[in-house]
């Protein structure tokens, strides 16, 4: 009798840890990832377009949350690309891509005659 409530005890145990293997699997841990990704780098980003009309590193915030975001959305790093990219051309003193347009606009309409390389 004991050795018959005894097998019924592991076999409930068994049944438990097999329900919770199949709830880990593999594609479940991928799922809850993206997700946290998601609310994580969405909160981060949030809060550094706020930050750009209110006191604070907007400009420090918004990449770090592209960059959380980039780890899961190919969207997220195309835009990621384009910020180091605008802030490498501040950093080393060329002008941003929308002076760039502006100038060449002003060099079509007969303003400018300047020419820039990258």
């Amino acid at each position: 009798m004991g050795s018959l409530i005894a097998l019924e005890i592991e076999l409930r145990f068994m049944r438990r840890m097999n329900r919770l293997r199949s709830l880990w699997n593999l594609e479940n841990i991928k799922i809850v990832r993206r997700i946290v990704v998601s609310v994580v780098g969405a909160t981060v980003l949030l809060i550094g377009i706020a930050l750009l009309v209110l006191p604070g590193p907007a400009f420090i915030v918004i990449p770090i949350g592209l960059a959380i975001l980039a780890t899961e959305y190919a969207w997220a790093r195309h835009w990621l690309r384009k910020v180091r990219q605008i802030a490498s051309g501040v950093v080393s003193g060329r002008n941003a891509p929308n002076q760039d347009r502006q100038m060449r606009d002003a060099v079509g309409n007969g303003e400018t005659h300047r020419v820039e390389q990258d």
